[in-house]
């Protein structure tokens, strides 16, 4: 018996040798929106990958990109998913991020409902803005994320660039996301610039309401959500990075390919999980659904953003786009690997 326990004692004095030892995970703390442009997060949680791959994600939860900004300039987060509008606001302000690829592109829609959608029959955005004013004696209210944020900006790029009105010929009214629709809903604002669900699940149940108009006619090729991290865990943990960056092209390609899969698993995020699974499906299958991974398709159109906000006061540092944006791990993890999905 005495050889036996040598040889156990053998194996338990190798296991603790540095070569060998248990591989362990590395922890990255992750700030995310509830949102479905981000559903790449959601996907790859649902599915197993991350834990598959050593990774551990510690999820925060946030009402906004701009709050998502405060946590960042206190020093949390690692990581983040959240609009490439709070992205550039963080980076103007001196914290060190890098986004490193694209979620999604032109997922805003203008929502709007009751008189003033009827006031868009038979006429463009600019006289139906001036028919419901004089009719309704007021100025109609739009609800959107908070100032800074993509869903705001493109409304406010959309009023002042493409339909050619004075920003204060509408309400804006700043709110979160669940506030956005409870709003829509009850009636107490006129429209919102918003995504999906929202979309998709006010038309459904508010027979006055209809898109007006998309994000690819709002800004074209509309910059949307990012994924993005902090420069000091790019060098700390590349490799995690690099296979976080993977299983985000993965999770891409399920969001194209097969909303069907994802469905579930975004609806364990999105809307408290109170969302039918049809509505997450059709919001999945929506135009303004453009999932998408390759941040190089998107820089031209943010630097349209940058120099928008820049103007409006939105962004009061300007921020280089190119220090910005790290497309080299992109490059390098996208080549061509056959289907990924499995």
């Amino acid at each position: 018996m005495l050889p036996i326990f040598r040889r156990l004692g053998a194996l338990l004095a190798l296991s603790c040798l540095p070569g060998l030892a248990p591989a362990q995970n590395t922890t990255l703390e992750v700030g995310y929106m509830p949102i479905l442009p981000v559903a790449q997060l959601f996907v790859m949680e649902g599915e197993g990958w991350t834990e598959e791959a050593g990774l551990e994600l510690d999820l925060t939860r946030f009402s906004s990109g701009p709050a998502m900004v405060q946590a960042l300039a206190a020093g949390d987060l690692d990581v983040m998913y959240f609009g490439i509008g709070p992205a550039m606001v963080a980076r103007a302000n001196g914290v060190p991020i890098k986004v490193l690829a694209a979620s999604i592109k032109e997922q805003i829609g203008l929502v709007a409902r009751g008189e003033f959608a009827e006031s868009f029959d038979g006429l463009d955005p600019k006289a139906a803005i001036a028919r419901f004013t004089e009719e309704q004696s007021r100025k109609p209210k739009i609800a959107t994320f908070p100032r800074g944020s993509v869903p705001d900006t493109v409304l406010r790029y959309w009023l002042a660039e493409q339909v050619g009105v004075d920003l204060d010929s509408v309400d804006i009214v700043a709110m979160g996301a669940d506030r956005v629709q409870q709003a829509l809903l009850a009636g107490a604002v006129d429209a919102a610039s918003i995504l999906e669900p929202i979309l998709t699940t006010v038309t459904e149940r508010d027979d006055s309401a209809k898109v007006i108009v998309r994000g690819g006619d709002m800004l074209p090729n509309q910059p949307g959500a990012v994924l993005a991290a902090r420069e000091a865990v790019l060098k700390e943990h590349p490799q995690a990075m690099r296979k976080l960056l993977e299983l985000h092209i993965r999770a891409t390609q399920v969001l194209e390919e097969d909303p069907e899969r994802a469905a579930p698993h975004v609806r364990e995020f999105v809307g408290k999980r109170l969302v039918p699974l049809a509505t997450v499906e059709a919001a999945l299958k929506s135009p303004s659904s453009n999932y998408l991974s390759d941040p190089h398709e998107i820089i031209d159109a943010t630097r349209v953003m940058r120099d928008f906000q820049t103007q409006n006061g939105t962004l009061r540092k300007s921020v280089d786009i190119e220090a910005l944006f790290d497309t080299q791990l992109y490059d390098e993890v996208s080549q061509p690997q056959g289907d990924q999905t499995s």
